[in-house]
């Protein structure tokens, strides 16, 4: 990851940027970053993740949001997660109402260009979010789902799914996943 240019940026000037902007990018300490593209894969499991949690999130008092959603994760980092959920009264940083605070669950689809950032740092700066229950990692490559379930000490919980007869619950939110319904229409063997 590189900085789109060696300016350091102030919080209301990358906001003021990127509200302005057609591309999206994300804010860490100063620095801006483009987000790039995603594959065609990518975009299938984040169709049917939209599909599935929607469906089982109907009538219940928590909102999902797809990429488009900023997150503030703190004073100096503003992402753009694949999918994000908040249960509750959702929280956001002004009147513009583009940028959440409090999301319960966090899910990245991992790219090759950002699995080692969304696995390590990424997810180190997501676990200061007080509300962030649960971290969600899925792969593109190969049916693997990887949670971390916060528990009651502060400490993260890891589990997985690898079989596409797995099912994988996601207790902060109440729904399940079922990794063949995730990777609906996926296939490994192009791209």
């Amino acid at each position: 990851m590189s900085a789109l240019t060696n300016k350091k940026w102030t919080v209301e000037d990358y906001l003021a940027f990127e509200r302005a902007s057609e591309e999206k990018h994300e804010y860490l300490a100063g620095d801006i970053y483009l987000m790039t593209g995603a594959s065609r894969k990518h975009n299938l499991i984040g169709v049917n993740l939209a599909r599935i949690l929607g469906t089982q999130l109907l009538g219940r008092s928590c909102e999902a949001y797809i990429n488009d959603m900023r997150v503030r994760v703190s004073a100096k980092n503003y992402t753009y997660p694949d999918f994000k959920v908040v249960c509750g009264t959702p929280e956001f940083e002004d009147a513009e109402v583009d940028t959440l605070l409090n999301p319960t669950l966090i899910i990245e689809v991992l790219s090759p260009s950002t699995e080692q950032y969304d696995c390590s740092k990424k997810f180190q700066n997501y676990r200061t979010l007080d509300s962030l229950k649960e971290y969600i990692l899925i792969s593109q490559d190969a049916p693997r789902i990887e949670r971390y379930l916060r528990q009651e000490n502060g400490q993260w919980l890891f589990s997985d799914a690898t079989k596409l007869e797995a099912a994988l619950e996601l207790p902060s939110i109440g729904c399940t996943l079922l990794l063949e319904e995730v990777y609906d229409k996926v296939n490994y063997e192009q791209e």
